[in-house]
């Protein structure tokens, strides 16, 4: 049994699932750990928007019947998580953070529910997301704001803000989260925790309010890159009923987890070339430590990378996309527009203006930045970046249900793209935690989880945790 009940909060969910196998642990003392913390916590910082505890504690007494069986068992087997609240869990509400959906409850899972139930996971409940996850901060008019576990009067940004608050405080060891412009990585950064963008159409898109054609993707939040993977691995892989997924079967992401970064030849850069107002503390944290790869054997330049700014197209393709994928259903009526936020009014309104030719121009410039690219990644492998150039602002230094317009800069690319990122947990400014953004071309996962590995063993982040009770 687990003597010390603070080991068993920041415990990483693939050793927890060690011990349940052994014996050594139950997965109903787990769960009901978790569902103790959330309740002592959560009034706090507002990470969930509907927690089960009753239906969490009937798969634990599953898991553990299953064990006692000696059935064979789910990679996630008796671990819990949580899933964003824009996507389904049958028998749970899914409210997607809007007033909207507030008493739905969905009948179906989603493929991420699917997926995670039949891996043996316990689902504890749908966390915080601004309204169909369109804003960088983690406030609706449905539930209270979602707060920064290392120090509540600021922001975990968005949209995965409730998914990563919730890690960071300890409420699970990983959790689903989705990223449409940065809505993984930016409050993984601001929280201190890891967060993966997946490729496009990696993880197949089935089962939710919201998101987009194909620059929005579904991928996990953890303390450990370990559980990071696992999770990954059992998110990735076809769904038919998704036309836009890819087709071969994902890669084992732990195959060569271990592998280091020996030889790997990395580009630094602090802005793209066209960025500004990145806080120079910041920048110089995120930079030394991608040079700690250098003493891990890889080769890291800095070239002076200048790419093209492509955020205004950016935002034509995604307005657009939410307008037309999801939000004509809540826009065009009415009585359901008057219920929604300011911000997710001005997103649609703005959506069901692009035209077409504004469309396909912005399409132009996404094949010229993948263009771009493409050519880089001939020669790095990676490409490291400031996750976002500032530490989480204070509340009071925001707009109402508004941040800093240059939240997403380093981020959004990578999704305009379709290649995959993390964010890495790398130091402190102002004892608040800064994220270093590797960047990886399409289907090179298991490339960016080896080198967080390795940054892992060297800038050790899990032990390190915020102060709250």
């Amino acid at each position: 049994m687990v003597e010390e009940i603070q080991e068993l909060t920041w415990m990483a969910g693939w050793r927890m699932r060690d011990l349940m196998v052994k014996k050594e642990i139950s997965p109903v003392e787990v769960t009901r750990h978790f569902l103790d913390r959330i309740t002592q916590l959560d009034s706090k910082l507002h990470t969930f928007i509907t927690v089960v505890p009753e239906q969490a504690l009937e798969q634990s007494l599953g898991a553990e019947a299953a064990i006692l069986r000696g059935e064979t068992l789910g990679p996630l087997h008796g671990v819990p998580l949580s899933i964003k609240d824009m996507f389904h869990v049958k028998g749970i509400r899914t409210t997607g953070g809007s007033l909207v959906f507030k008493d739905f409850v969905a009948t179906e899972d989603s493929v991420y529910a699917e997926r995670v139930r039949q891996a043996g996971a316990i689902i504890l409940g749908k966390t915080n997301t601004p309204e169909f996850g369109l804003a960088g901060r983690t406030a609706t008019r449905l539930a209270p704001e979602c707060l920064n576990p290392w120090d509540t009067k600021r922001t975990p940004a968005g949209s995965s803000g409730g998914a990563t608050a919730s890690v960071a405080a300890g409420m699970s060891p990983m959790a689903v989260g989705s990223d449409g412009g940065g809505s993984i990585r930016l409050p993984a950064a601001f929280c201190g925790v890891f967060g993966l963008l997946p490729s496009n159409g990696r993880v197949p898109r089935h089962g939710g309010l919201g998101g987009t054609l194909f620059l929005s993707g579904v991928g996990p939040v953890a303390r450990d890159t370990r559980d990071a993977a696992l999770l990954l691995q059992v998110l990735a892989g076809r769904d038919l009923r998704d036309p836009t997924c890819m087709l071969d079967k994902p890669p084992d992401y732990l195959a060569h987890f271990e592998d280091g970064v020996e030889e790997l030849v990395i580009a630094w850069t602090p802005d793209y070339g066209y960025l500004t107002g990145t806080d120079p503390a910041v920048a110089d944290t995120a930079r030394r430590a991608a040079q700690r790869l250098e003493d891990l054997g890889a080769h890291v330049e800095e070239p002076g990378l200048v790419l093209d700014d492509t955020r205004e197209a950016m935002c034509v393709m995604t307005r657009a996309d939410n307008y037309a994928l999801f939000g004509r259903t809540v826009y065009d009526d009415p009585a359901t527009r008057a219920l929604l936020t300011p911000y997710a009014r001005e997103r649609y309104a703005a959506g069901r203006l692009v035209t077409g030719a504004e469309y396909t121009l912005a399409l132009r410039a996404r094949f010229r930045l993948i263009a771009q690219l493409e050519q880089l990644f001939n020669r790095y492998a990676l490409i490291a970046s400031p996750t976002v150039g500032f530490v989480a602002p204070r509340l009071e230094n925001l707009p109402e249900m508004g941040m800093p317009p240059t939240l997403a800069s380093f981020t959004e690319m990578v999704n305009f793209a379709g290649y995959t990122a993390v964010s890495v947990p790398c130091g402190f400014v102002q004892g608040l935690p800064v994220g270093l953004q590797l960047i990886a071309p399409p289907n090179e996962e298991a490339l960016v989880l080896r080198a967080s590995r390795a940054l892992e063993t060297v800038l050790p982040w899990t032990d390190k945790h915020p102060a709250v009770s």
